[in-house]
C-alpha cells in the first residue's frame, strides 16, 4: 500500500486523538500534527501543510461568545487553505462538519461557510474534498460541559453529583472512533468529492441518562458488567469507564471463607464474553498492546505482578502492584496500552476476561510498548 502523509488539525482535541489512535495500526500512514501552537504563525502552518497527502481539519471552537465562535472557526479554515496554497499542497481534504450547519447559530453558520470554502478551494486546486456531516459525537477523551452531554453526565455520576436534564431533546449519538474509522477507510478514495451525512443512533436525553445511571449502578455498586451487545451501549460504557480511571482501581473483591477454603466472584455480568487463565514465568511480561473498544479485566489469583498502563501519546505510566493473596481486579481502559509483569519468584497465575470472544480477523489488539 502507498505511504501517505496525513496532517491533522485540532490534534489535541477528542476527534483528533481518536483518529491518531486509529492510525497506530497503519504503519504506511505517517501522521503530522497541528496544535494551537502551529496556528501561531503563518510559517509554522505552511510547514505543517507542505507535502501533505491528506489533511483532516478538526480544529474549531464549540463554545463561547457567538461572534467569537463564528470568526474563530472561519479564520482557522482560511489559515489552513492559505497555508496549503503557499506550500503548493493539494491534499485530500476531510472536514468535520456538523448537522448544526443547517441552523441559524454562530456555530452552524461557521460550519456551513467553511464547507463552501473548502469545496470551492478543492474545485479550484483539483483536490478531493470529503464533507463529513456529523451528528452528536462523543468518545473517550471528551470534556464535560464542552464536547457532549454524554461526557457531562459521566463526569457528574462519577463525582457523585445528580445530573439534571434541562431539556429532554432528541440526540443522534456517534462515537468518535466510528468517525476515525470512516476517514481511514476513505484515505485511498482520491477521486470522489462528496457530502457525506454520517448517521448515529437516535435517543432522548432522558434515555441516555437512564442508560448511564444503570451502567454506573451495576458496575460501581454491584460489580456487574451490563449487557454490551449493542454497539452504542459498549461505546457509552467505555466512556463512563474512562472517567473512573485511575481512581476507581484496583477494586477489591470480597472473599468468602469457610472450613472448605475460600471463594471470590471473579466476573459477573449480563455479558458472556471469554475467560481464560495464563501462567507467566518470573521476570516475563505479557501485553504491551491496547484496545479501541474491547473491555478486558486482569485478575491475579496467584503470585505477584506489576500492571503498567499508559494513555496513548502520553509519557506518564501508571503502575499497580497486585498480589494473588489479596484478590483485586483492574479493568483496562480503552485507548491505553497495558502490560503485566511477573515480579515474584514463582509462576504468576492470572485470570483474564474480555467482553467478546476473540476473533483473529478483528482482534482489536494493537501492539504498542507501554
Amino acid at each position: 500500500m502507498t505511504n501517505l502523509l496525513c496532517g491533522i488539525t485540532g490534534a489535541d482535541g477528542m476527534l483528533g486523538w481518536h483518529l491518531r489512535c486509529a492510525l497506530v495500526g497503519h504503519p504506511h500512514i505517517q501522521v503530522r500534527l497541528a496544535t494551537r501552537q502551529t496556528f501561531s504563525s503563518a510559517e509554522s502552518l505552511q510547514d505543517f501543510c507542505a507535502g501533505l497527502d491528506v489533511l483532516v481539519h478538526f480544529a474549531g471552537m464549540n463554545r463561547g461568545k457567538e461572534d467569537e465562535i463564528f470568526h474563530t472557526n472561519l479564520e482557522l479554515g482560511e489559515q489552513v487553505l492559505a497555508a496549503c496554497t503557499r506550500a503548493g499542497a493539494k491534499p485530500q481534504l476531510f472536514f468535520s462538519n456538523s448537522t448544526h450547519s443547517g441552523r441559524d447559530t454562530a456555530y452552524g453558520r461557521s460550519k456551513a461557510r467553511l464547507a463552501e470554502m473548502f469545496h470551492q478551494w478543492a474545485q479550484k486546486e483539483g483536490a478531493v474534498f470529503h464533507n463529513l456531516i456529523l451528528p452528536h459525537v462523543f468518545g473517550e477523551g471528551g470534556k464535560p460541559f464542552y464536547n457532549s452531554v454524554v461526557h457531562t453526565f459521566c463526569h457528574q455520576l462519577v463525582v457523585g453529583e445528580s445530573p439534571q436534564i434541562q431539556q429532554d431533546g432528541d440526540l443522534e449519538l456517534l462515537h468518535a472512533g466510528a468517525v476515525a474509522d470512516l476517514i481511514v477507510e476513505r484515505l485511498s478514495n482520491k477521486c470522489v468529492t462528496e457530502d457525506l451525512q454520517v448517521r448515529g443512533r437516535a435517543c432522548k436525553v432522558s434515555q441516555l441518562l437512564e442508560t448511564l445511571q444503570g451502567f454506573h449502578r451495576l458496575y460501581c455498586e454491584q460489580q456487574v458488567f451490563p449487557d454490551l451487545n449493542e454497539d452504542l451501549h459498549l461505546d457509552l460504557f467505555n466512556v463512563l469507564r474512562s472517567y473512573l480511571f485511575p481512581q476507581h482501581y484496583p477494586v477489591a473483591l470480597r472473599t468468602y471463607v469457610d472450613n472448605r477454603g475460600s471463594l471470590f466472584e471473579a466476573v459477573k455480568g449480563h455479558q458472556g464474553g471469554q475467560c481464560f487463565v495464563s501462567t507467566t514465568r518470573p521476570g516475563i511480561t505479557r501485553g504491551n498492546h491496547f484496545h479501541r473498544r474491547k473491555v478486558e479485566r486482569f485478575l491475579v489469583v496467584q503470585g505477584e505482578a506489576v500492571i503498567r498502563i499508559r494513555k496513548l501519546f502520553r509519557q506518564e505510566t501508571l503502575e499497580f502492584f497486585v498480589d494473588g493473596s489479596t484478590p483485586v481486579f483492574l479493568d483496562m481502559p480503552t485507548l491505553h496500552t497495558h502490560s503485566i509483569r511477573n515480579v515474584g519468584s514463582s509462576d504468576l497465575l492470572t485470570l483474564f476476561w474480555a467482553h467478546e470472544i476473540y476473533n483473529p480477523e478483528i482482534p482489536d489488539t494493537i501492539w504498542e510498548q507501554v
